[in-house]
């Protein structure tokens, strides 16, 4: 019988593909924003740095802020890591001052160890923007010097921002940072006003503290011998003055005493005690108050009791003064003479006084 064997074959056909791969890739993109690079690693991380700067980043961080006409928001890390914004400062002028203002920031609720620096301007930031100096002065740069503290600015006393500009509204803002990336913006604006130099003065005659006109006379009567007289009536002064180191007020006579010239004589003007003076004329001042500043006082020789006298000859002498501004102020003193047993008796003893005032600023 015959054997037929039946070969099968079988081919295998391979088909052999070659794909060479063409990369596209894309950042992140939203319809406003495309985040070509976002390689920061996790989480935020510094980046782009040099000698001056650094920038702070997170991988796909939107940052940008939302507005209105009254408020603003900022989104990202950055802004959360920011200080609080300080809001507006107090800006014053609580005594007249014509170089300088009062400021006490408003540390807006941040930690202690925030540091502040305060921008200065004259026409509300539009082309003069200058910088409160740790000295307390006007400077056109900030300076890493120029951030303080809370407590370095003076805490809720403030300090004075000195060397101003008088009759200049002056605009203030405050900006606040604790550390790296922390930095806010310049906060509201706030405002007020230095004055003009200012110095007011006037004297009356009379008993009581009562205002008078002019013209001013005081008339002792007759002096009698070995006699101490009172002026009957006092000399008056008001002063105030916004001088940086307040003012003065002179006094001083224009014939070193009671002088006759039908006698050609002079009860001579002295410093001391008329109980133990043969004769002798001068001044004792007796009150003085004030509204504000000073403190006004009383000065040698001037600044005595009893039967006490200074002298009023043509040496110009300051009786009443204060080293600070000063409003207010209120002052007098009177006469007292004496006539001796070997004066001359006339009726034309007389004094002409001469009352100055000077501010020093």
């Amino acid at each position: 019988m015959p054997i037929y064997i039946e070969i099968l074959f079988i081919v295998f056909i391979f088909s052999i593909f070659f794909w060479h791969p063409s990369f596209v890739v894309a950042g992140p993109v939203s319809t406003n924003y495309e985040l070509n690079n976002y390689s920061f690693g996790s989480g935020g991380t510094e980046n782009s740095v040099s000698n001056d700067f650094k920038m702070l980043g997170i991988a796909g961080e939107d940052i940008g802020e939302s507005n209105s006409s009254l408020y603003k928001t900022q989104d990202g890390l950055v802004y959360t890591l920011s200080a609080n914004l300080p809001p507006a400062a107090s800006l014053t002028n609580p005594a007249s001052y014509y170089n300088k203002l009062k400021v006490v920031i408003n540390d807006g609720g941040n930690p202690n160890d925030t540091l502040y620096a305060m921008a200065v301007s004259t026409d509300n930031f539009a082309s003069d923007t200058r910088y409160v100096q740790n000295d307390q002065t006007v400077g056109e740069t900030l300076g890493s010097e120029d951030w303080q503290t809370y407590s370095s600015w003076g805490g809720a006393d403030g300090v004075n921002i000195i060397g101003l500009d008088s009759s200049t509204t002056y605009y203030i803002k405050a900006a606040a940072k604790q550390g790296n990336y922390t930095e806010t913006g310049f906060g509201p604006v706030s405002s007020a006003s230095t004055s003009s130099p200012t110095i007011s003065f006037d004297i009356d005659i009379s008993a009581s503290d009562t205002e008078t006109d002019p013209p001013f006379a005081i008339d002792f009567g007759s002096l009698l011998s070995e006699t101490i007289t009172e002026s009957p009536e006092k000399v008056w002064v008001d002063f105030a003055t916004n001088g940086e180191s307040g003012g003065k007020v002179y006094v001083y006579g224009q014939n070193g005493g009671l002088f006759s010239e039908n006698r050609g004589y002079t009860i001579t003007s002295a410093t001391g005690d008329l109980s133990t003076l043969a004769e002798g004329f001068g001044a004792q001042g007796v009150t003085i108050t004030q509204g504000s500043g000073g403190p006004f006082s009383v000065n040698s020789p001037y600044n005595v009791s009893g039967n006490n006298i200074g002298v009023t000859n043509s040496t110009i002498r300051e009786i009443f003064g204060s080293g600070n501004p000063i409003g207010g102020g209120r002052a007098s003193f009177l006469l007292k003479a004496k006539s001796g047993s070997t004066t001359p008796s006339a009726g034309d003893y007389t004094e002409t006084l001469t009352v100055i005032a000077s501010a020093s600023y």
